[in-house]
């Protein structure tokens, strides 16, 4: 199940949605995470030797960052130009020109550039923001080439002809419906127009259908040959690279390219804020209210200030978060949710029961920060937040695409040098700084208020399924012919390099202890976790009970109490979680303490009567709410259709099990279900196998089990019959469809393998692949297509996911049984055999380039009951594989009129 409340935080989190979403999404590997180093014991991100510049004679500037963290490179292409220069009334037009580029470049077809990135592990993606274009690409370090030459050729000339618009308007179009179907961005939308009316900052760059409906090929190309020129671009490549090797190769493929004559930026007059007020409606399970300021923007000096303010206004030890243990709120945080260079937006938001009034959060809220911009800020408090943001620069040389993002973003967005820039600035300022903000910008007068009221959907109602299909368009059959420079690379298969094996070691209590070793920076990545199942585990009649007892974890130990519990680690700069999964990011000098808080908090939590009583009424208003939602609803809807009846599967919390728990029933499931016999805990940084099972053995050595281990594994299921419901969601613009089935194996049966290799024939490579080819590239229906395997120890689920409008439902669903019917009957080509292998292979060690993806892999593969190796075991099985196995598998197991069709969307059929 679900963690509830915490999981509520990363909902309320609207970065995601700031900027025009990227044109594949993928699982991302490009995360920049929080550690601990005391400001005195401050290493840069990267030390100088680590870095090269350079700007060519066409005004090109070209920083390479070395990293040999993996054999993996990230090259991100920054364009100073993104929502800010749209032509009026056309605020999309960059957000469309991004997406040409994937349509066709100098020398290069829409099917070329999709064949090449498939091949090369299929992690391209492309963002646009209110003041750049990114383009950027995770290859392996010994292809980064060809990921330069299609990027070169991009910058030469895009082919924005009005055919391949006509085709990409229908994509992008269902990418601004999925995103306006979003109550976060609905919000974000009219807080900009709000806050900076009569400028650019007033819209974003994901543009309109109605814009889009009148953009013309021609008018993209004007765009393109004002824009896209060398002198307007930053390119970053970051990764286990040679520097001066690099920039020849650059200089050859870039320093021909002619430099251009930029029009213009448009000037931006900020008038005063002017305070108001609105409510929308959303489709959450919960309500939100907001207070939104206007604050100092990127090029401020006082946007270090800002940024300390904000992360004092959410720690957990301030008084705006005590409204959660007060049971005032579900979950309260602040941050800056726009930066803009000449203005940010800073938003306190409160996350409440469905029903609930925002007025009365609001009021608290606006009363708490009054208070600080009277009476100041604790100076502890910002002290701790010195040490966290200047901590993020040590583990930004953790992640290859993670280091690229904080390059591109210090030089194109903000305009900095380096990164370590914003280290600088945010060791300058002291208390007096941000409390003079705070006393400026918390005002009521620079505030707008909104709340977003939760409204039910409707309940599932059975429906015939798609009825008639349209099965259009035809997959293509000949293969894809790349240029020399990519064949000749790319043709030839060949198995990953092998990497670094973990060590690994079994205490004398059961725990299960993996180290890899990472000495790029002296920092320590911890991952864990408790192997257990609340579905069989739960006593009937006590359903809930696992998820009140995940949330105490939050309030502190036997031995300190939450304040206590949270300013430790705030002293070390440490970011902590507990519960049934558990981590912690630290310094390596920091390494003892941080596992000594962690233990504590895993093996002597506090679970107070009085947290125990908030949580618990918390968690009732939850599922109150949560059970009218559209989104649980189309869960239940799937669950109920797939699994048989009393399938523990189908246990679910009420308000009446919450409520009916008590203390005792909580301690005893804890005593209960965390065993040491059933942990993993997986440590990844600057140490070793000897070091790391001292401190685990000092801090979590007297952890006993008691009783024999649980059955937690749930039973084999036979394939469900094909149904077909909908559930009425009316503040979407689209049709959400899972089309889901299980499927009779498990992780560990040899067909997981093909299966797998088929679906990266299906999905996975953008164009290249034929799901993306029929539903997205030809017919524009969708934005995104999903395929997916999910497979555990006894069961596994089989998932193709889409949007799109209502009346492309039907015809999308067709495509997607025509394309699996044909994996069916037919083996797929040499060519998408080759290009899925490749992708699949390439992917094996892109998946290294974060010490934090690392360690998930690792923890991962354990608590399945995988070998540490599996990847370089299955890679060695992709490699060898052949099309009739892959059309065996999809034969043998996959039923195309097997699905369970659940529709959410705006109207019932």
């Amino acid at each position: 199940m679900q963690r509830f409340f915490r999981h509520l935080t990363a909902v309320t989190s609207l970065l995601a949605v700031l900027g025009a979403a990227p044109l594949n999404p993928q699982d991302s590997a490009a995360e920049i995470y929080r550690s601990a180093v005391r400001p005195a014991a401050l290493i840069s991100s990267v030390t100088p030797s680590d870095v090269t510049r350079a700007t060519l004679e066409n005004g090109m500037r070209v920083v390479v960052v070395r990293d040999p963290l993996a054999p993996v490179v990230t090259v991100e292409q920054n364009y100073l130009v993104g929502g800010n220069e749209t032509p009026e009334g056309f605020p999309g037009m960059a957000h469309a020109q991004e997406h040409m580029a994937f349509r066709g470049c100098a020398g290069l077809t829409a099917d070329q550039i999709a064949a090449i990135f498939a091949q090369l592990g299929g992690f391209e993606n492309a963002d646009t923001q209110q003041n750049i274009t990114q383009y950027f690409s995770t290859v392996p370090a010994a292809d980064l080439d060809i990921a330069l030459r299609v990027d070169s050729a991009c910058m030469q000339s895009i082919d924005d002809s009005e055919q391949e618009w006509a085709q990409e308007k229908g994509a992008i179009e269902q990418e601004v419906a999925r995103d306006l179907s979003s109550p976060a961005y609905k919000f974000l939308t009219r807080l900009n127009e709000d806050m900076f009316p009569g400028t650019v900052y007033a819209h974003d760059a994901l543009g309109t259908k109605e814009s889009f409906d009148v953009t013309t090929g021609e008018m993209l190309r004007q765009f393109y040959r004002r824009w896209y020129g060398p002198n307007n671009a930053i390119l970053v490549i970051a990764g286990d690279v040679q520097p001066e090797q690099v920039l020849r190769k650059v200089k050859e493929l870039y320093g021909g390219i002619p430099r251009k004559q930029l029009p213009p930026r448009p000037e931006i007059k900020l008038a005063p804020v002017k305070s108001e007020s609105f409510t929308l409606e959303s489709n959450l399970p919960y309500s939100l209210a907001f207070i939104a300021y206007r604050v100092p923007g990127t090029d401020s000096a006082d946007f270090a200030a800002t940024r300390i303010l904000a992360d004092v206004l959410a720690s957990e030890r301030g008084k705006l978060y005590e409204m959660v243990p007060q049971g005032k709120a579900l979950q309260i945080d602040f941050d800056l949710e726009e930066t803009y260079p000449k203005a940010s937006v800073a938003v306190s938001v409160a996350v409440l029961p469905a029903g609930r009034d925002a007025a009365s959060a609001v009021g608290e809220m606006r009363k708490t920060l009054d208070g600080y911009a009277t009476n100041g800020l604790p100076g502890d408090l910002v002290e701790a937040a010195k040490r966290r943001l200047i901590a993020k620069a040590q583990f930004r040389r953790n992640s290859i695409p993670g280091l690229a993002e904080a390059w591109s973003d210090a030089l194109a967005a903000r305009g900095l040098y380096s990164p370590d820039d914003d280290v600088d600035r945010v060791k300058l300022v002291e208390l007096q700084d941000v409390n003079r903000i705070a006393k400026e910008f918390l005002t009521d007068a620079n505030s707008i208020t909104a709340a977003l009221k939760s409204v039910p959907g409707g309940e599932a109602v059975s429906a015939k399924g798609f009825g008639e299909t349209e099965q259009l368009t035809s997959r293509p059959t000949k293969p894809v012919k790349l240029p020399e420079w990519a064949s000749s690379r790319l043709m030839a298969l060949e198995l990953p390099p092998t990497v670094p094996q973990p060590v690994e070691t079994v205490l004398r209590n059961g725990i299960r202890l993996i180290v890899r070793q990472v000495t790029i920076t002296p920092t320590i990545t911890v991952r864990g976790s408790v192997r257990h199942n609340s579905e069989t585990e739960v006593p009937r009649g006590k359903d809930g009970v696992s998820e009140v007892l995940d949330e105490l974890f939050s309030y502190g130990t036997k031995t300190l109490d939450r304040i206590a519990f949270h300013k430790a680690l705030d002293e070390i700069a440490a970011d902590e979680s507990a519960g049934y999964d558990f981590s912690l990011e630290v310094g390596k000098e920091d390494f003892l303490r941080g596992m000594q808080l962690l233990a504590d908090n895993e093996m002597n939590p506090a679970l107070p009567a009085e947290a125990f009583n908030i949580t618990q009424r918390q968690l009732a208003q939850f599922i109150a709410g949560r059970s009218k939602s559209p989104g649980y609803r189309t869960e239940r809807a799937l669950a109920t259709a797939l699994l048989p009846q009393n399938d523990p599967g189908l246990r679910e919390e009420t308000p009446q099990t919450v409520t009916s728990l008590t203390l005792d029933d909580v301690k005893n499931y804890y005593a209960k279900t965390f065993r040491p016999d059933l942990t993993t805990i997986v440590v990844t940084g600057d140490t070793t196998l000897d070091e790391a099972r001292a401190v685990v053995e000092k801090w979590f050595g007297s952890w006993e089990a008691m009783g024999a281990l649980p059955d937690i594994e749930l039973p084999a299921v036979r394939p469900n019959k094909p149904t077909a419901a909908t559930v009425l969601d009316p503040t979407q613009l689209q049709d959400s469809v899972s089309l889901s089935e299980m499927v009779r194996i498990n992780r560990f049966d040899p067909d997981y393998y093909p299966l797998q290799l088929g679906n990266h024939v299906l999905g996975g490579g953008f164009y290249a692949t034929r799901f993306y080819h029929d539903l997205r590239q030809t017919t524009g229906y969708v934005y995104n297509v999903d395929v997916e395997l999910d497979a555990g120890k006894t069961r596994a689920v089989y998932t193709v996911t889409y949007a799109c409008d209502p009346k492309n439902t039907a015809r999308a669903y067709g495509l997607v049984q025509r394309d699996l019917l044909a994996m069916q009957k037919d083996n797929v080509t040499a060519g998408e055999l080759q290009q899925a292998k490749a992708l699949l292979l390439r992917k094996i060690p892109l998946a290294e380039s974060s010490q934090e993806s690392v360690a998930n892999g690792l923890l991962g593969r354990a608590q399945i009951g995988l070998p540490l190796d599996e990847s370089q075991r299955a890679a060695k099985l992709y490699f060898d594989m052949t099309a009739d196995q892959v059309r065996a598998a999809f034969a043998k197991w996959i039923r195309p009129d097997g699905f369970v069709q659940i529709v959410r969307g705006p109207a019932a059929y």
